[in-house]
């Protein structure tokens, strides 16, 4: 499975276009050489589409429509949820008030799902650093060993975090409240930054915890449950705004981890299409990684398809069986969305590895700098 990774600044360089702008002088020929290494057995049958963006013409697919397990591929949709829902000039704050009761301490949250307690992860990627609160507490009172802390609208995982980071120094009493009326003096506050900046880091990094929360936090805010319910009828109804068909859809998290989650390959390209020239879905085009430069491509493409290094900028996934892969392909002047999600990989690292430089072999068959 993937795991959480926090390896760069928020405000990295990402690739960023607008395919509207982009007017191709004519169709893509797809090359034998592509079509060949579709048949891989290194693949096993995967699903494969190809679209240009500005005319919407499909131009090579393969078993497109059968819903298969996308690995962090779902991260374009939970991303596209989120954005839909919020505007990505939030900013999550979260603050820490005295009560009426002493040694008693509100904590109001907004859902943020950047907090951490790590110093590593606030210091080198500027996380809102949880501890800071209650250092502030401790501050205005020397000497003290233990409190409550009633919490609003905060992960539990953040709460059992925050009592890791300070025992043996402080007792942490906490206690999940439903109000925040209680709060009299703010003594201090964190913010995180802007909601379309950690979609980026999500994106690009791949953070599966980050992805997940962010999809939940969606569905309550279009109405729905955080459970997996919720969040297949938060992805539903954006992608039915969108005007993107979800027939083969079947949503299990917001990470993609779950191998009974479902969707196509056709619905995975689709999707990027029609966010594509949608300003308010550039941090999406943004956070995607650059073969050979950035995020999760940075190592893919150098060795086995160095002509496409800098021209595919596209989401990576995998779990056991699933190797994915999901953006765009610059080919002169012009750039065409694409999905391949093999899901029946064998479940050996050397088989995902395969998988891999196929893919990319593929993508480097077609990718194309302008003259």
């Amino acid at each position: 499975m993937l795991r959480r990774r926090s390896l760069a600044l928020i405000g990295s360089v990402a690739f960023s276009f607008l395919v509207s702008s982009v007017v191709p002088a004519q169709a893509l020929a797809i090359p034998t050489i592509f079509i060949k290494l579709s048949a891989s057995p290194t693949l096993n049958h995967p699903g494969i589409v190809v679209i240009d963006p500005t005319t919407h013409e499909t131009l090579y697919s393969l078993d497109p429509d059968i819903g298969r397990a996308p690995a962090s591929v779902l991260k374009l949709f939970s991303m596209t949820t989120v954005l839909s829902a919020l505007s990505a000039d939030m900013v999550f704050k979260t603050t820490i008030s005295e009560t009426a009761v002493p040694d008693t301490y509100l904590l109001a949250g907004s859902g943020d799902p950047w907090i951490t307690e790590s110093p590593f992860e606030q210091q080198k990627y500027q996380r809102a650093f949880f501890p800071t609160l209650i250092n502030k507490v401790l501050a205005l009172h020397p000497g003290t060993r233990t409190i409550t802390l009633d919490y609003n609208n905060m992960y539990a995982l953040d709460i059992a975090a925050i009592k890791r980071y300070f025992s043996g120094r402080l007792t942490i009493n906490a206690v999940k409240v439903n109000t925040v009326a209680d709060a009299t003096n703010e003594i201090a506050s964190i913010k995180s930054p802007k909601l379309g900046k950690i979609v980026e880091f999500t994106l690009l990094y791949s953070d599966n915890v980050l992805a997940d929360r962010l999809a939940r936090l969606a569905a309550h805010t279009l109405g729905f449950g955080t459970d997996a319910a919720g969040i297949q009828a938060a992805f539903e109804k954006v992608l039915t705004d969108l005007g993107v068909p979800h027939a083969s859809m079947h949503i299990l998290d917001g990470n993609g981890l779950s191998h009974e989650t479902r969707v196509s390959a056709r619905e995975v390209a689709d999707l990027l299409v029609a966010i594509s020239d949608n300003s308010k879905f550039q941090p999406i085009i943004a956070g995607l990684p650059t073969a050979g430069e950035t995020g999760t491509l940075k190592t893919r493409f150098v060795n086995d398809a160095p002509g496409a290094v800098g021209l595919v900028h596209a989401k990576t996934g995998w779990i056991n069986t699933t190797v994915s892969l999901a953006g765009f392909v610059t080919v002169g002047a012009s750039q065409y969305a694409f999905a391949i999600i093999a899901n029946h990989i064998h479940n050996l690292e050397s088989a995902r590895q395969a998988a891999r430089v196929t893919i990319d072999q593929m993508l480097g068959s077609i990718a194309k700098r302008q003259n």
